[in-house]
């Protein structure tokens, strides 16, 4: 065989396997249907009509392609399962409105409890309130607050299972203080 062949030997062995791979089960005659087998048959959509009703013409009947289509949603992901904070602790909300109540700031506060996430995605609080100022965790225990506190070192604060995050908050060094009091004094 010569390489001026092998061009024309691949053009063929491409037109084999896809004329094989594309054939129908038909005998070629035009009025020849094509069986399905009936495992492989959806049985949950409906069959479109084989010719357009009596009197309607093509430009006001539906296209056939919008007949019989079957519209499928994606799954919608569990909800979300935080632990649940101590009832020792105070929640994340009222912290933050105590801060408030003492004249700290706390502009733009979210609730990003979502962030927490319940597994090993998510640090595994139970409560999270993100101010510019500071970010209150509320977690399940005092060890899981004190793993993390320790992790931020020097940028958080910690008292029972309630963590001060101040990694990404604008709040100065000097002012820290005062929102760690407000923390203590809480019940």
């Amino acid at each position: 065989m010569t390489t001026r062949n092998l061009p024309a030997l691949g053009i063929l062995l491409v037109a084999v396997v896809l004329t094989a791979g594309c054939g129908s089960d038909d005998d070629g005659s035009p009025n020849a249907t094509p069986s399905v087998s009936s495992e492989a048959a959806p049985t949950d959509l409906p069959t479109p009509p084989a010719s357009p009703a009596p009197g309607a013409d093509a430009a006001t009947s539906p296209p056939a392609a919008a007949q019989g289509t079957t519209q499928r949603r994606p799954a919608s992901p569990p909800p979300v399962v935080l632990p649940k904070r101590p009832a020792t602790a105070p929640g994340a909300k009222q912290i933050v409105e105590a801060f408030r109540a003492a004249g700290l700031k706390v502009p733009h506060p979210k609730d990003r409890a979502v962030d927490c996430g319940p597994d090993g995605l998510g640090l595994g609080c139970s409560e999270l309130m993100a101010t510019d100022a500071v970010t209150v965790y509320v977690f399940p225990d005092e060890t899981s607050a004190s793993d993390i506190a320790e992790t931020w070192g020097g940028q958080s604060y910690q008292r029972g299972a309630v963590v001060l995050n101040y990694l990404e908050a604008k709040t100065p060094a000097a002012d820290r203080p005062r929102y760690e009091k407000v923390l203590n004094g809480l019940r």
